[in-house]
């Protein structure tokens, strides 16, 4: 339960950046939807209700105890995710869905993103050198990798995608040896080559082949980022304004309410737009970065740093793959793009890092 010298720590300023990036990614999503069945506007606001309570729940348990049953969330993830393989609901061709997408289904793998989050916290508050050992390497990489294999037999490379900043930041917290950089990078290349020449499907080595030029295939795999140029492109500085985008009101635009909703937002309310909705997000992550260090211990300290390390990272990839600069790998921008899961995901993820810094002051 919380108490009151708890309460009064809590960080409010961070809650209410979360609320309103979440709040505008509601404006953008009724505003790129609004002429479609499905009421995903609704959906969302249904799904940021659900999230709210969600973070209060994950404030009211101490993340001690929470790193208690880390072990048990991630295997609970795990199998889940597992038999996915076999009973999930399809949707363009990956079985990630737990339930009816077309109502208020889930994907389990975003919720699976707080549970390595949780299990890698635990295994790293008990390594105490100032480098990374080899045995505690292995033990992340290896909880990160099975995950990211479960994921990514689904197939859904871009949730997949999404562990891998987790891991990162966690390493680097570590400290990492010039010997261990070394072995990462190449085996980070030997499980390039592996994954391109027996992983990846066809359609997604051809969006990679047609990043650096997607004029070359304008009716397939470049279809997407050229749409995306041009409603960027035709916002100008004040943008065409709220509803009126042509690019996605007319529907060349794909995925205009998810992976490409920043689109609509350069459409409709141009430059300005844009580097307003940037100004809140980032305030929003560096809120979130300079928490890293009011944590009372090591455990604490990773679970603020792996959170804004992977929402850091989604943020990015998104806006590099709606401008061309990253393949298309359906990486949506939490808070800003439709998706329920996503959005308690990152609520959740929120939640812990505020449940960390409101209790820097109880006795360890």
């Amino acid at each position: 339960m919380i108490d009151r010298v708890q309460l009064r720590e809590i960080d409010w300023v961070l809650i209410g950046l979360l609320l309103a990036n979440a709040l505008i990614g509601v404006g953008l999503i009724t505003s790129s939807s609004h002429y479609l069945s499905g009421n995903f506007a609704v959906r969302q606001m249904i799904w940021l209700l659900v999230s709210i309570v969600a973070l209060f729940l994950t404030l009211s348990v101490d993340y001690k105890v929470l790193l208690g049953f880390s072990p048990y969330i991630y295997g609970f993830f795990i199998l889940l995710l597992g038999s996915l393989l076999l009973f999930g609901g399809a949707v363009s061709g990956a079985r990630s869905w737990l339930f009816s997408a077309a109502f208020f289904g889930g994907q389990p793998s975003e919720l699976a993103k707080i549970g390595l989050i949780l299990v890698l916290a635990r295994i790293f508050s008990e390594f105490k050198r100032r480098t990374l050992s080899l045995p505690f390497g292995l033990l992340s990489a290896g909880a990160t990798g099975l995950a990211f294999a479960v994921i990514g037999l689904q197939p859904d490379l871009g949730t997949a995608v999404s562990l891998v900043p987790i891991l990162a930041g966690a390493l680097v917290l570590a400290g990492l040896t010039r010997k261990t950089v070394v072995l990462l990078l190449v085996g980070t290349l030997a499980f390039g080559f592996v994954g391109w020449n027996f992983a990846l499907k066809d359609y997604q080595k051809k969006r990679v082949m047609t990043l650096m030029n997607p004029g070359q295939d304008p009716r397939g795999a470049g279809y997407h980022v050229l749409q995306s140029k041009i409603a960027i492109g035709s916002g100008g500085l004040t943008g065409k304004g709220f509803m009126k985008g042509t690019q996605s009101r007319l529907r060349f635009l794909p995925a205009r309410h998810t992976d490409f909703v920043f689109s609509v937002l350069g459409e409709e309310f141009g430059f300005l737009g844009v580097v307003f909705v940037f100004l809140a997000y980032f305030l929003f992550l560096a809120r979130l970065f300079t928490s890293v260090p009011k944590s009372r211990d090591r455990a604490g300290t990773y679970l603020i740093f792996m959170v804004a390390c992977l929402l850091t990272f989604q943020f990015l990839v998104n806006v590099m793959m709606i401008v061309g600069l990253f393949p298309v790998t359906g990486v949506p921008i939490p808070l800003l793009s439709y998706g329920g899961s996503s959005l308690l995901s990152t609520f959740l993820g929120v939640g812990l890092a505020v449940n960390v810094k409101m209790r820097r002051y109880v006795n360890v």
